[in-house]
């Protein structure tokens, strides 16, 4: 709801959830992010049969995870730490969205407010200049 409500009433600050960033990924870092590498090709996914849903960062521990389950399919009590695996990385993975999305925000609402200072003195400015003639 707090999303809906800020794209409604704050549409220059708010970034669409699904847009890709404005703003440069290393702006504001001493040295460069590591970018995300996906570890499975769309080949081995479509080899494994992963279903479109599930074709994101955390394909590779998916299909080891069902690699798992397919083995140890009576007892799949075997497979939790391969499940345990998948969930974690989906949680690291939402996290990292978070993050890039509330700091796309954050920018914005920066760059929003350096316009409007620089806006505020070019006012001053020439309102002094009408001033002194």
């Amino acid at each position: 709801m707090g999303n809906t409500y800020n794209l409604m009433f704050h549409p220059d600050v708010t970034p669409y959830p699904d847009s890709e960033p404005t703003f440069d990924p290393t702006f504001g870092f001493k040295e460069p992010r590591q970018p995300k590498v996906m570890h499975t090709t769309l080949a081995e996914m479509e080899s494994a049969k992963v279903p479109p849903d599930y074709r994101n960062y955390c394909a590779h521990t998916y299909i080891d995870f069902q690699v798992c389950r397919s083995k140890n399919f009576p007892l799949l009590r075997r497979c939790a730490d391969q499940y345990h695996a998948y969930q974690q990385c989906l949680y690291d993975e939402t996290i990292d969205q978070y993050k890039d999305y509330e700091r796309e925000r954050r920018l914005l609402v920066r760059a929003k407010r350096i316009a409007e200072k620089k806006e505020r003195r070019e006012k001053r400015r020439k309102a002094a200049e009408m001033e002194s003639d």
